[in-house]
């Protein structure tokens, strides 16, 4: 199945980004705590329409927006 357009553009944003309408969370967030201010958290999405799979990383060191294809 390909990608939507929404989710396409979804994996360009920058961490302050709202995901789009039709990506729903998956699971709990993840918290990661180090020594402040070095903490971060991640979540996994899934888009309802084309099922595109998401992992939103507030990481400095790591993608925003990972979209996960294969």
């Amino acid at each position: 199945m390909s990608i939507c357009d929404l989710c396409e553009e979804q994996a360009k944003k920058w961490y302050v980004a709202k995901p789009h309408e039709s990506l729903r969370k998956v699971d709990e967030v993840r918290i990661y705590k180090g020594v402040k201010p070095r903490g971060f958290q991640e979540q996994d999405y899934q888009c309802l329409v084309c099922s595109a799979k998401f992992t939103h990383s507030t990481d400095k060191n790591d993608l925003p927006w990972t979209l996960w294809r294969g």
